[in-house]
């Protein structure tokens, strides 16, 4: 697989995740939850969208697999990326208000979705 498909692919996914994730962190927000409880509900809605399909069709090859370590592996990387997000989406929140932390999530998740890319491609769903 070349690095251009894995990409593309990845964006497309990522892009649709991201969709899930952030609808549910504003509406939950919204309805006046906690950002911070909001944001990991958004993440978790989005992970088992995108963990499935990243699996089977960004990074899919002979040298991937989709199984019980590969899982492993991915819940050991969205637990470091929601820490990340969901203490920024806080600090955020706590700094400049709710609206602030809805508009910065977009900026905060790419920055986690390049860190989710290279961890993916080249550990998390490696045979």
């Amino acid at each position: 697989m070349t690095l251009g498909r894995h990409a593309r692919h990845y964006l497309l996914i990522g892009g649709l995740q991201w969709l899930v994730d952030w609808g549910v962190m504003v509406l939950l927000s919204n309805w006046g939850m906690a950002v911070e409880l909001a944001n990991i509900l958004g993440r978790v809605a989005g992970a088992m969208l995108g963990y499935w399909l990243n699996g089977k069709l960004t990074f899919a090859g002979d040298e991937t697999e989709v199984g019980r370590t590969q899982l492993v592996r991915f819940i050991v990387m969205w637990i470091g990326t929601t820490t990340v997000s969901t203490l920024s989406m806080g600090v955020i929140d706590d700094h400049l208000g709710l609206k602030w932390a809805q508009l910065a999530k977009p900026a905060v998740e790419g920055v986690l979705g390049v860190v989710g890319f290279l961890l993916s491609r080249h550990w998390v769903y490696k045979k």
